[in-house]
């Protein structure tokens, strides 16, 4: 059987943004990267010494100024050394503060590279993720996909194999996770509807590698799986009649 878990708040689509409030974004992102060019070297002296948390208040303090719900860390960048990493935990209220905050950003470099977004992980079946000492690694992920191809997302129900002995916090944080590490934070919030943990494997589940294959072709307009397909039914549409 499935536990239905949530479904996102708007499927990340955001509200028409005003004149006035697009101004006010603009306004403080470019205050936060003032903020930043004068942090820069303390930044980098931080990251030099392997001790990211120096900087954690000032950049805290700093992107407040953006708003004070959005969140950052500091990463291995992909093109780049660093990367600065900004994000709204998928709230599509606060998309117009992260979309004026990446635009005034200046250009990527060999030092750094910024995000407005918790980007993909490039290969999730590589992550193994930690709960209290045990390794679930995301290789072991199966993703039973419904498309809904008119409203342009995708129902999941998401399965491992060691859901059994997680207690349900943790059981929910290993359901979302490898979403998020396999699509990237704004892919996840604008594509993917309600997501439901299985109890037991699903018939004609996929892994994740195909799942991002499928979730990249519906957002780029392509017809998915169709939603007639089996894939991704639960158990009790399979069997109606238990």
């Amino acid at each position: 059987m499935f536990e239905f878990l949530r479904r996102r708040r708007g499927h990340g689509i955001s509200a028409p943004v005003s004149r006035s409030d697009g101004q006010q974004a603009r306004e403080r992102a470019d205050m936060f990267w003032q903020r930043w060019q004068e942090l820069l070297p303390e930044v980098s002296a931080a990251l030099g010494d392997g001790e990211p948390h120096r900087v954690d208040h000032q950049l805290a303090e700093a992107l407040a100024l953006v708003h004070p719900d959005l969140t950052f860390s500091l990463e291995r960048g992909e093109q780049a050394i660093h990367a600065l990493v900004v994000s709204s935990r998928a709230d599509p209220e606060l998309r117009v503060y992260t979309d004026a905050w990446k635009a005034a950003a200046p250009p990527s470099d060999s030092q750094w590279e910024y995000h407005d977004a918790v980007p993909a992980v490039p290969d999730p079946t590589q992550v193994t993720v930690n709960l209290h000492g045990t390794a679930y690694p995301l290789a072991e992920v199966r993703v039973a996909p419904q498309v809904d191809t008119a409203a342009g997302l995708i129902d999941v129900a998401v399965y491992h194999p060691g859901f059994a002995a997680l207690a349900d916090a943790e059981r929910r944080a290993l359901t979302f996770l490898p979403l998020e590490a396999t699509l990237g934070e704004r892919l996840a919030a604008d594509r993917v509807g309600r997501v439901e943990t299985a109890e037991r494997e699903p018939q004609d589940a996929i892994g994740l590698l195909e799942f991002r294959d499928l979730v990249r072709e519906l957002d780029a307009g392509g017809p998915g799986r169709d939603e007639t397909d089996t894939t991704g039914k639960s158990e009790m549409d399979a069997r109606p009649g238990e």
